[in-house]
């Protein structure tokens, strides 16, 4: 089975806009914004209404940089695909939500101690510019058991 969600990154000034997840799957954890795509909905249309409602901006600019697969060992054959925006512009100011907490990290000082163990391993692709597909195996605690990452042209 295959459950379909989205993840926004804004970069900006040097900086990388991240939220403190506060409830739910990945609560303790900073994160970029995204979530399920609901039914009837496009993946771009997820990624805009998840941003909006987990920090209050309007997305006016964006593009697909990447594709995550993400199983956890206990759960085989249950695979997130998560679709990965770069956010170029956005309307509004980052807010406080019930879900998310956002904050401003410079890169040089992103938290990835307090983030999913895999941001560390794609990241770097994303920060760079770069289109990427990847695949991910966590096992207990989280662990990253298995990693595939690969720069691509297109998506």
């Amino acid at each position: 089975m295959k459950k379909i969600l989205t993840l926004c990154l804004a970069v900006q000034d040097g900086k990388i806009l991240l939220g403190m997840k506060k409830r739910g799957f990945g609560a303790g954890r900073y994160n970029g914004f995204g979530g399920k795509v609901e039914e009837g909905e496009t993946i771009t249309e997820a990624a805009r209404r998840e941003m909006e409602e987990e920090c209050g901006v309007t997305i006016t600019a964006f593009e697909l940089v990447g594709v995550h697969e993400f199983e956890f060992a206990h759960e085989r054959g249950n695979i997130l695909e998560v679709h990965v925006f770069r956010i170029d512009a956005f309307g509004g100011e980052p807010q406080e939500t019930e879900e998310m907490k956002p904050e401003w990290f410079a890169l040089d000082a992103i938290p990835y101690d307090t983030m999913w163990p895999d941001d560390r391993y794609w990241m770097p692709l994303f920060l760079a510019g770069k289109k990427f597909r990847t695949k991910f195996l966590f096992g207990e605690g989280d662990a990253v058991l298995e990693q595939n990452i690969e720069e691509v042209e297109t998506l």
